[in-house]
């Protein structure tokens, strides 16, 4: 069972570590010794708090869509050519790319600073663990 140190868990949740020990003072997030008698806290445990407590900008668009990966962001860079553009977005701490028709950029009016929604619908998604171990 993995198990996360307080400082761990504070940079996966993008709160200090302050945070993560003031919500363990308060029982919202269970802690236990480890073999060094640190505090840490379970993986499954810290993946249910951070799915319970996640909280996403609200969603500008008004349209019903199948796509369940819907990012909120600002869009912080758009580079374009003749035919393509590169624009990049920050949602929350994920930047995400999107490679599109300049002509598509025009017409959505896409500039540093815009609000946009990345839409991810895909049949792929790649999942990687650190350490190479299989």
């Amino acid at each position: 069972m993995p198990q996360f140190r307080i400082a761990d868990a504070a940079r996966l949740l993008g709160v200090s570590d302050d945070t993560v020990r003031r919500w363990v003072d308060a029982g919202t997030l269970p802690v236990q010794a480890d073999a060094s008698n640190r505090k840490v806290i379970d993986g499954a445990a810290l993946a249910a708090f951070a799915r319970d407590h996640a909280s996403a900008p609200p969603d500008p668009s008004d349209v019903q869509s199948s796509a369940r990966n819907r990012l909120v962001g600002l869009v912080t860079s758009v580079v374009t050519d003749r035919v393509m553009a590169q624009v990049e977005m920050q949602c929350g701490p994920h930047r995400i790319v999107s490679l599109m028709s300049s002509e598509a950029v025009r017409e959505m009016g896409l500039e540093p600073g815009a609000l946009a929604v990345a839409v991810i619908k895909s049949t792929t998604v790649v999942v990687e663990t650190p350490g190479g171990s299989s």
